[in-house]
């Protein structure tokens, strides 16, 4: 098996290193590699700008979530008493509302810059 770039006795040797050479080195990066095959075309291809909308075999994206207002009732009256959720308490509000502790941490991050716009505009 080559030992190439990003080859698994590459990563194997990098990992055990803590990213760095086995002699305590910089961290050793692969050497670029021209895109001559044509794996590594589609990988740049991939990269290039617009190619998402060329691709059509992308995944879609994730539908906004609708929030009922009872849901919105709750965040905001616990927004109220605290900006920043802690984990119990996204826990807690995720298993009442019936959502995911993620959406739970996006819907505190949107409110908080919601909460600093609403402030800046003010002044």
């Amino acid at each position: 098996m080559e030992k190439g770039p990003f080859s698994v006795e590459w990563l194997a040797q990098s990992s055990r290193s803590g990213g760095r050479g086995m002699t305590g080195s910089p961290p050793q990066t692969p050497p670029s590699v021209p895109a001559d095959t044509p794996r590594d075309r589609e990988a740049a291809e991939r990269r290039s700008p617009g190619h998402e909308a060329e691709s059509g075999g992308a995944a879609p994206a994730r539908s906004r979530t609708k929030f009922s207002a009872a849901q919105l009732q709750e965040l905001e009256r616990s927004f109220r008493e605290q900006r920043y959720i802690r984990a119990g308490e996204k826990r807690r509000l995720a298993a009442v509302l019936n959502l995911s502790q993620s959406q739970i941490k996006t819907w505190f991050q949107n409110r908080r810059m919601k909460f600093k716009r609403q402030t800046q505009d003010a002044r």
